[in-house]
Formats: C-alpha cells, structure tokens, sequence
C-alpha cells in the first residue's frame, strides 16, 4: 500500500450489523450501536493514518425513524455523548466532521450537537469525516431537482444549460469528492439509499463482519481489496 494511487480519497461505508452483533452476543439492540461506536473511533484512526482524506458513515437514515422509538432514542441520545466525549480527540487528530441529510425531525439538544461538533472540528485539515444522519439519496436527488426547477422558472439558468455537474453542485454533498470505495459491512450487498448518484463509479466491497467487529485491520483489508481493483470508468483500459 506504499503508492499514493492505490490509496481511495474518499472512502463510504454502511455501518451493518450492530442489532445482529447484539442478538448474537445477548444483548439489547441499543448495545450494539454502543459497540459501533468504537468500530467508528477505529475507523478513522485508520483512515487518517493511511491518509484517506474524506470519510463518509451511513449513519441514520430517513426511513430508520420507522425503527421503535426506544431504539431511536437510544442512537440520538449515543450521538449526542459522542459529540461530547469525541470532539476534544477529533480536533486533535486533525480531524473536521461535517453532517448531511435533513436537519428536521431532530430534538433542540440533537441540533445543538450537531453544531458544536462541526464548529469545534472546524479547522481539521487531514481527515474530513462526513456524518450521513438523516440522510435519503433518493429526497436528495428530489430536492435537488426541485431547486434546479426554481431556478429555470425564475430564468435563473436554461433548462438546456442543465448537466450532470448542475446536479451535483446542488446535492448535499456537492462540496466532497465522489466515494472511490463503498463498504457496506455484514455481508448485505445493497446500497439502501445511500450515495445513489455519486457512488456511479465506485468499487464496492461487502465484508461478511459485522459493523461492531469492523476495525483497523478490517479497514486495511478493505484498502488492499480497492487496491487490487482497475478503475476503469466505463471505458477500455489496453493492455
């Protein structure tokens, strides 16, 4: 792993299996996103140490607000002593967070953490780690759509001038690179609304382990699978 080009800039993972790792182990669900915690803590030790420069984790979607109230609960009130317990290590290590996804539906407190962890780690330079809490690719796209509407019918832009790049530059991410490499844990092979648009080109890697199990070698292996890779883009590389 010695060459810069074999290093993902932008490395996304779904964060699977932390209600499985629970069960197996006998306990509640809510432990196993506690445990999940220390697996992210790993992760992005490892991320920084190998010099991946952004780093986005599935972290709460939309559609996980259908999940029981006990258990939602649970995940906002571990978010909000994470902020508080990881800030001070984040800065030091260099490390910036920013959130994407929709800021509703969140309590005054879980908005106020929000802001503290982004404003605390604000001049990270080594390691950007993108925190998808909230988040639906599919609404992105729609509201994407929605503003790029607005804007042709208040003549702002022709509807022919409109390109994949007008797209992007109105999503939630149009401020980071596209993912190289997309991790989803616990064996599951599906995307589950999550970078649908700018995961077009990137490797995909589904690890059996489980996302509690997930840590600085697990990280490294998913490195040395991306490495093996020939990113071809959709067209012909000759021999």
């Amino acid at each position: 792993m010695s060459k810069q080009s074999t290093i993902p800039q932008h490395v996304a993972i779904i964060m699977d299996g932390n209600g499985r790792w629970a069960k197996q182990h006998g306990k509640e669900r809510y432990e196993g996103h506690i445990a999940g915690v220390e697996s992210v803590r790993c992760v992005v030790r490892a991320a920084v140490m190998h010099g991946v420069k952004w780093l986005t984790l599935y972290a709460f979607s939309t559609e996980n607000w259908g999940r029981p109230i006990a258990e939602v609960n649970a995940i906002m009130e571990l978010f909000c002593k994470s902020v508080v317990g990881e800030a001070p290590d984040l800065k030091k290590q260099g490390v910036r967070v920013m959130i994407i996804g929709e800021r509703t539906h969140f309590s005054d407190k879980v908005l106020e953490m929000i802001d503290q962890i982004e404003s605390v780690t604000a001049e990270g330079n080594r390691l950007t780690l993108v925190l998808a809490f909230n988040y639906s690719s599919r609404r992105e796209i729609m509201l994407a759509t929605k503003a790029i509407a607005h804007k042709v019918a208040a003549g702002e832009i022709c509807s022919e001038e409109i390109s994949e790049q007008t797209i992007s530059q109105h999503l939630m991410t149009h401020a980071m690179p596209d993912p190289d490499l997309v991790v989803r844990t616990s064996g599951e092979c599906r995307l589950s609304n999550f970078l649908l648009w700018q995961a077009s080109y990137a490797e995909f890697y589904f690890p059996e382990v489980l996302w509690p199990d997930f840590d600085e070698k697990e990280f490294a292996k998913a490195l040395e699978v991306y490495a093996s890779r020939e990113r071809r883009y959709g067209l012909v590389i000759e021999e």
